[in-house]
C-alpha cells in the first residue's frame, strides 16, 4: 500500500498525535460500556474518569511543541492527505483554545446538573424544574459564540462546531425551501389517504428473540462484519461508536411492540457504522480517520434507513424473514408491511416522526435556538413559542410539556446548533440516492439483495475520504454540486404520491 504521508513534519505530528488518538480510543470504550454494560452506580467514577481524560487530551493538543509543529506544517508543500491533517488539527486547536478552562468547567458542571433537572422535569411534566437551568444554558451558548467568534450572527459559531463551514444563511435557505414545498405535499399526502396514519402492526407484540434473528439477518445481508470488525448490542438509545477502523459497534433497542422501530434503528445505525468501516485504512491512528461531520454522517444513516430500509424492494426481500420469525405476520401481506414502514402522521415527538414530517420538528427547534441567541428570549417564554410553532407547522398543539419542550435532552447537554445536522442528513440521503441512480439500478440491486455495488459507490464517493476535505468540498467532489433540498422534495413526491 502506497504511503500517503511523505512530509517529515507531518510524520512528526502524527507520531505525537497517537497519544491523543489513544485517549480518544479509551474514551470511546468507556462511553460504549457506560451505555451497554455499566451498573447504574458506576456513573460517578466513570464521569470523573471521562472528565480527566478530556483534560489530558486537551493538554496534549495544546502543548506548545505540538501547536508549533502544526503551524510550521502550514508553510510546507503538502499533498491533499497532509493538508487534511493540518486542517483538522488546526480547527481542533482553534476551538479548544477559544474556551478558557474555567468556562469549560462551568459548562461541564451546569450541563451535568441541567441533565438531572431535565430528567426530573420530564418525569413530573413540570417545566419549572428545568427553566432556571435552561436560562443558564442559553447564557453559556451566547458566551461560547463570543469566545469562538463569528462574522454575521452568534448562531453561526455554534453551527460551525457541529458542521464545519455551515452558516445560518445556509440553514435558512434549506428550511425556507422545505417549508414552502413540503407543507403542501404533506397536506396532499394526508388528504389522499393512500398512506396510512396508523396501522394495526404498531400494536402487535413481539418477543425480543424473534426480532434479534430478524436484525441479524438484515446485518448479514448488508455484509456487516459481525465478530471480526463489528458487533451489535442493546442500549436505551440506539447509537454507533467507533474505536477505530477495525472496531465499530452499534446498538438497537427492543420495546416489545411496533417492530419497525427496532428494524429501522438497526438499519440506521448500520449506515453510520458503514461510514467508519469503509475508511481508507492508511488513515488509521490519524486525525483524518472518521466521518467528516454530523450532517454527512447522518446522510449515511438516513440513506440506509429511508432510501433502502423503507423501500418496497427491501420490504419484499425482508417479508419471508419476518414471516418466519413473527407469528402475527401471517395475517399481513408484504404490501401491509410496506405501508406500515411508510406511515405519515403529524406527531408531537421528533424521534417518532415519519420521514415527511420529521424536518418540521427541526425547523421548530432551529427557530427557537436563533431566538434564544439573537432576540433575548428567556426560558419562560419558550414553551408557548414551541406550542405555537408546532401548531403552525404541523397543525397539532402539545397538551403537556413532555409532548413539547421537554422531549429532547439536547439542550440539557448544552447542544445548541446541533439539530440542523439532522435535516442536512435527511436531505443529502435523497440527493446521494439520485446521483447513485445515474450509475446503478438501485432498486434492482436491493430487490436482488445485492448491496455490494451500493456500498462500493458510497465508499468511493464519501467514505474512503475520511475527514480530508471539509463537508461542502467533499460533496462538491462527490456529486459536483452543493446540498439542494429539491432532491428530498422530489423523493417525497415520488415515494408518497
Amino acid at each position: 500500500m502506497e504511503e500517503v504521508f511523505q512530509n517529515e513534519i507531518i510524520k512528526e505530528i502524527l507520531a505525537k498525535y497517537r497519544r491523543i488518538w489513544a485517549i480518544g480510543h479509551a474514551q470511546s470504550v468507556l462511553g460504549w460500556d457506560l451505555e451497554v454494560n455499566m451498573p447504574k452506580e458506576g456513573i460517578m467514577e466513570r464521569s470523573v474518569a471521562q472528565g480527566e481524560l478530556s483534560v489530558l487530551s486537551q493538554e496534549l493538543l495544546l502543548r506548545p511543541d505540538f501547536v508549533e509543529l502544526v503551524e510550521k506544517a502550514k508553510d510546507q508543500e503538502l499533498n491533499e492527505y497532509e493538508r487534511g491533517v493540518v486542517r483538522v488539527l488546526d480547527r481542533s486547536i482553534r476551538i479548544t483554545k477559544s474556551f478558557p478552562p474555567e468556562f469549560l468547567r462551568e459548562v461541564s458542571e451546569v450541563t451535568a446538573q441541567a441533565t438531572k433537572a431535565w430528567e426530573e422535569a420530564k418525569a413530573k411534566d413540570d417545566f419549572s424544574k428545568f427553566e432556571p437551568w435552561l436560562d443558564k444554558i442559553i447564557d453559556l451558548a451566547k458566551r461560547a459564540a463570543e469566545y469562538l467568534g463569528y462574522e454575521e450572527e452568534p448562531y453561526d459559531a455554534l453551527l460551525d462546531l457541529y458542521e464545519e463551514g455551515l452558516r445560518t444563511k445556509d440553514v435558512i435557505r434549506m428550511f425556507d425551501k422545505l417549508e414552502k414545498d413540503l407543507k403542501p405535499l404533506l397536506d396532499k399526502i394526508l388528504e389522499e389517504g393512500k398512506v396510512p396514519r396508523e396501522h394495526p402492526l404498531e400494536k402487535e407484540k413481539y418477543e425480543k428473540e424473534w426480532m434479534e434473528k430478524v436484525n441479524l439477518w438484515i446485518l448479514e445481508k448488508f455484509g456487516f462484519p459481525l465478530g471480526t470488525r463489528a458487533r451489535i448490542d442493546v442500549s436505551a438509545h440506539p447509537f454507533t461508536t467507533e474505536f477505530g477502523i477495525k472496531d465499530v459497534r452499534i446498538t438497537t433497542r427492543y420495546e416489545g411492540f411496533d417492530f419497525r422501530r427496532t428494524v429501522l434503528s438497526t438499519i440506521h445505525e448500520f449506515g453510520h457504522a458503514l461510514y467508519e468501516l469503509q475508511q481508507d485504512e492508511r488513515f488509521m491512528f490519524t486525525p483524518i480517520a472518521g466521518g467528516v461531520s454530523l450532517g454527512i454522517h447522518e446522510s449515511q444513516s438516513r440513506f440506509w434507513e429511508n432510501v433502502i430500509g423503507r423501500s418496497k424492494e427491501f420490504v419484499e426481500l425482508l417479508y419471508p424473514v419476518l414471516k418466519e420469525n413473527l407469528p402475527f405476520i401471517e395475517e399481513y401481506t408484504s404490501e401491509d408491511v410496506y405501508l406500515y414502514f411508510n406511515m405519515v402522521r403529524p406527531d408531537f415527538i421528533r424521534t417518532e416522526a415519519d420521514v415527511v414530517t420529521y424536518n418540521f420538528h427541526i425547523i421548530l427547534r432551529f427557530k427557537l435556538e436563533r431566538m434564544m441567541l439573537n432576540e433575548g428570549v428567556k426560558a419562560k417564554d419558550l414553551p408557548e413559542l414551541w406550542n405555537e410553532e408546532m401548531e403552525r407547522l404541523l397543525g397539532i398543539r402539545p397538551k403537556t410539556y413532555v409532548e413539547g419542550i421537554l422531549q429532547d435532552i439536547h439542550w440539557a447537554h448544552g447542544s445548541i446548533g446541533y439539530f440542523p445536522t439532522y435535516s442536512i442528513g435527511t436531505i443529502l440521503a435523497a440527493q446521494l440516492y439520485y446521483h447513485m441512480k445515474k450509475d446503478l439500478d438501485v432498486e434492482a440491486k436491493v430487490a436482488e439483495g445485492d448491496f455490494e455495488p451500493i456500498k462500493a459507490w458510497l465508499r468511493e464517493k464519501i467514505h474512503r475520504w475520511g475527514s480530508i476535505y471539509p463537508p461542502k468540498e467533499l460533496l462538491k467532489r462527490a456529486i459536483g454540486e452543493e446540498m439542494d433540498a429539491e432532491y428530498f422534495i422530489r423523493w417525497v413526491r415520488e415515494r408518497y404520491l
